[in-house]
């Protein structure tokens, strides 16, 4: 029986590359590799003729799963909703175990970057707040409370 070996990455399509790589670089996130894809190999994979795009794969420190950036230059992106919300259809969040929440909280808004709601306390076992990033991306951080 054929099944499913590891999770190894999450892919979001971005418009601007560098401030979304240095946003998750932010985080903790480790740049992997950054490189150009296009040709028939990806074209086919994607189903988008004539492709171009430039992506970057990041992951946490001492590996585990991925977060692939990529920016299309061809053809261009197609703007999604940057105020979405999560019960709108689509990829919800992608979230992170924080080990300081409320500073990264902290320097996260001092880069303009906000929260959704408010933090939240799940069971006296989880704190937890969503922050909208680059291109409307949400990002649940939780911190384990001792």
């Amino acid at each position: 029986m054929a099944r499913i070996g590891r999770f190894d990455h999450i892919g979001i399509t971005v418009a601007d590359l560098d401030a979304a790589t240095a946003f998750f670089v932010g985080l903790g996130l480790e740049v992997e590799g950054r490189t150009f894809v296009e040709g028939e190999f990806i074209d086919t994979v994607i189903g988008i003729p004539d492709s171009h795009s430039e992506i970057v794969m990041l992951r946490p420190p001492g590996g585990g799963t991925g977060l692939e950036l990529a920016r299309f230059a061809r053809p261009s992106h197609e703007p999604g909703s940057p105020d979405a919300m999560a019960n709108e259809l689509g990829l919800r969040n992608i979230g992170f175990e924080v080990d300081d929440l409320q500073t990264i909280l902290d320097r996260l808004a001092s880069d303009g970057y906000g929260l959704v709601g408010g933090i939240g306390e799940y069971e006296h076992i989880w704190r937890m707040a969503h922050v909208r990033g680059p291109d409307g991306i949400i990002v649940s951080l939780s911190e384990r409370i001792d």
